[in-house]
């Protein structure tokens, strides 16, 4: 073919402007990057095109593509493949011949795919589909696996949640199809419903709605798992969580008793109550702060009859002014770690030496008594003399956990296999030196006191203590008894028993029940007291009161106790120590020591025993009148004259909570120099 010239010039201009266009650039670019574009041709015209393996989808450029991964689409098929354990193709696109020159013939798919398609016969030709998903079709060997019946076990074994359940009901999926035969969705008979995906077809018939379908109308025998609705689930896990609180909490109970017993018997751990006292109100704190959390607050307009949730009322926060000047009090009066140490160490000598005496009074008693049967032979015949000195406790301050610092008189009882004499007394306080010789090398001196029944050790190594050992025995209890029987009706009397003499050197009936008293309050304060929160701290403080304010020492120690166990138990929740010390002086101010009040019963005691019989009239009036006078000063946050010591600085959170004045200007000098009259008076009172 010839040109002349001026064609050959609108040629060849008409090419430099194509090779200048935005459409040639975009393909010259992308053939740089390494991707082929849409428009792009291959030999002999034929169009290229990406294909994902994954969708089955083909685009026609690198753009379209991209697009398609980032879709929702591509996404949501790669989440299936992944929950079911499928392997994922890689997302590099693969370069598909989709569409060549208009003599290029367009290959139909193999009848073997269309049978593996479809079980039923193909009533109508079936049309060629489009040039790119009839080529996709016929590459994609995992599409035709997915809708294979021999392939649903193959798919369960790779399931990750459904590996174990297989596929039940597969004759009741229906495959409905269109004009051209091609199998458009899917149609479950048993369960109404349809669905388009063959990945869905098999999740379908392995899912739990569709087998208790089955199970229903089909095969009552099938293993159905029962799945709980979320209301029971919640409900059981809200079970397992009060479950494992309620475990923990008792675990720190046994864990605190424990410590505590440990520590009456072994140990003195400094500050011990303060360390609970603390543990006990944080763990108050973040329970009450959980619970605000959880709180809904109520409607502010509701209907006559709907029940509004209550509000939680708020804790006093444990940092508060009456709590803190409480327990700076109460470190000032606690014992310091030597006076501890010297109770401990004259404490356990002293047990350990009575231990030795009452071997050696063991040893001192008669030889085995033979008995009839040890004449004719029984080696069981043979009587071991009982010993005489049973055990030694721990009572009073020392058992209770109440020593104050300057303490230095703790008290043990001593209890006897009979009835306790002075010639048994002064025998014990003859071998005590002896024996503590033997194993320490301290220096004690022991005195006996027959008419007050009991012995003392002092020490002589500072600070100096004194441990008063108290003798007395059940048999002396009992005695009383047996005398309001003789005086009832004398049974034993009538019946002409002997009874045997007593010995004419008995200690003190009076001082030796009286120990017997001791030892039974002292277990009830262990059982009752010590578990209660704030309770030791603040009967340390009352001890403190009484003894430095002369009004408060007719109050009877063992009253104080039974007072305040008795307060701090009957409140609605754990109180703090602020709380504790005010509610114990609300109570005393209503006169519950007045001749007229309810009284303290001594619960030690079978009959109805009033500890409070020991105070004078006038001394309860004064008590009395000094709670009223206390409690008022708490009420004007002066509690530091209550404890006897200097007010403490305000914390920095009431300090920031403190309000603030709008403008100085407010208050005039008279305003303030009037409030701070008011102060100086109500110091000064």
């Amino acid at each position: 073919m010839h040109f002349d010239a001026s064609t050959f010039d609108f040629l060849l201009q008409t090419y430099r402007e194509h090779l200048e266009g935005q459409k040639h650039k975009k393909k010259e670019a992308a053939l740089k990057s390494g991707g082929q574009t849409g428009g792009s041709t291959g030999p002999r015209g034929v169009q290229t095109q990406l294909r994902c393996e994954l969708c089955d989808v083909a685009c026609t450029g690198v753009d379209a593509y991209a697009a398609h991964i980032r879709g929702a689409k591509h996404q949501k098929v790669v989440k299936l493949h992944t929950k079911l354990g499928k392997p994922i193709p890689s997302t590099e696109p693969v370069l598909l011949a989709a569409k060549a020159a208009a003599a290029a013939p367009v290959k139909r798919p193999a009848p073997s795919k269309i049978t593996v398609i479809s079980n039923k016969p193909v009533s109508a030709p079936v049309a060629p589909p489009p040039p790119v998903v009839v080529v996709s079709k016929v590459e994609e060997p995992v599409s035709a696996q997915k809708m294979e019946p021999q392939s649903d076990d193959e798919d369960g074994d790779r399931a990750g949640g459904q590996g174990d359940i297989q596929p039940v009901g597969h004759d009741y999926v229906e495959e409905v199809r269109n004009d051209d035969g091609k199998v458009i969705r899917f149609h479950c008979k048993l369960c109404e419903c349809s669905f388009n995906d063959p990945n869905a077809k098999d999740m379908h018939l392995k899912g739990r709605r569709h087998r208790l379908q089955y199970k229903k109308k089909v095969n009552p025998e099938l293993p159905v798992e029962i799945k709980p609705s979320n209301r029971a689930r919640k409900l059981q896990e809200s079970k397992l969580k009060k479950q494992k609180q309620k475990a923990s909490l008792k675990r720190q109970r046994d864990d605190e008793q424990r410590w505590h017993m440990e520590m009456r018997s072994d140990s003195w751990p400094k500050r011990y109550e303060e360390d609970m006292y603390w543990r006990r109100m944080e763990e108050e704190q973040m329970y009450w702060g959980d619970q605000r959390r959880r709180m809904v607050p109520p409607p502010l307009m509701s209907r006559p009859g709907m029940p509004v949730p209550p509000l939680l009322t708020c804790v006093r926060r444990p940092d508060s002014p009456d709590d803190r000047h409480i327990m700076a009090k109460h470190s000032t009066i606690y014992p310091v770690e030597e006076e501890l140490q010297a109770v401990q160490r004259i404490v356990s000598h002293s047990e350990r030496a009575l231990k030795l005496v009452s071997d050696s009074l063991l040893e001192k008693e008669e030889p085995p008594v033979e008995t009839e049967a040890a004449e004719e032979g029984d080696e069981k015949g043979t009587e071991t003399p009982p010993r005489v000195l049973k055990g030694v406790m721990r009572v009073g301050i020392l058992a209770k956990g109440l020593l104050l610092r300057g303490d230095r008189n703790v008290e043990l009882i001593l209890l006897t296999a009979k009835k306790p004499t002075i010639t048994l007394l002064k025998n014990i306080a003859k071998n005590l030196p002896k024996e503590l010789q033997t194993f320490s090398e301290d220096q004690y001196e022991v005195q006996a006191h027959p008419e007050e029944a009991n012995i003392v050790i002092f020490s002589s190594k500072e600070p100096k203590m004194q441990v008063t050992i108290s003798l007395t025995s059940p048999l002396m209890r009992e005695d009383s008894a047996s005398e309001k029987d003789k005086q009832a009706g004398g049974e034993a009397a009538e019946k002409g028993v002997a009874e045997e003499e007593e010995p004419a050197d008995l200690l003190d009936k009076r001082k030796c029940l009286e120990n017997l008293a001791s030892l039974r309050h002292a277990k009830w304060f262990q059982a009752r007291a010590n578990g209660l929160q704030s309770c030791v701290i603040i009967i340390r403080v009352l001890r403190d009161l009484c003894q430095r304010v002369p009004t408060w020492e007719k109050m009877p120690g063992w009253a104080i106790e039974l007072l305040v166990e008795k307060v701090i138990s009957s409140a609605s929740g754990p109180l703090s120590p602020g709380e504790a010390m005010r509610r114990v002086l609300e109570s005393i101010s209503t006169g519950i020591l007045l001749p007229d009040g309810p009284g303290l019963k001594d619960p030690c005691e079978k009959d109805t025993t009033d500890t409070l019989d020991t105070m004078m009239l006038q001394a309860r009036e004064d008590i009395t009148a000094s709670a009223q006078h206390a409690l008022r000063l708490l009420a004007f946050r002066q509690i530091h004259k209550v404890l006897g010591m200097e007010s403490l600085p305000a914390s920095k959170a009431s300090a920031r909570n403190r309000k603030r004045r709008r403008d100085g200007t407010e208050a005039t000098e008279g305003e303030g120099e009037g409030k701070k009259d008011k102060k100086e008076d109500s110091e000064s009172a």
